[in-house]
């Protein structure tokens, strides 16, 4: 995994490359991560807006937690949050 850290109190956006098994690079392999409080309680909320879960909560280390998620339409987003 590769970290680009970000300053909390200034414009920009950070990021991270990761080998997943089950993923190759290319085509659909790029995700969005959207940052939230808890990842958990935004995950839950995604089956009933028509989306599914792909990974629950998942602890990345000092990284804080990630979960996976599909939207209604069937495209993948990232969920992270620092606890």
């Amino acid at each position: 995994m590769l970290v680009f850290d970000m300053d909390g109190n200034a414009f920009g956006a950070s990021g991270a490359l990761a080998k997943m098994p089950g993923f190759e690079p290319g085509g659909n392999a790029v995700l969005v991560y959207f940052s939230c409080e808890d990842c958990a309680v935004e995950a839950a909320r995604v089956e009933a807006a028509g989306g599914q879960i792909v990974k629950p909560k998942t602890f990345i280390g000092p990284y804080g937690a990630i979960a996976l998620v599909t939207d209604s339409e069937g495209n993948m987003i990232g969920l992270h949050s620092q606890s």
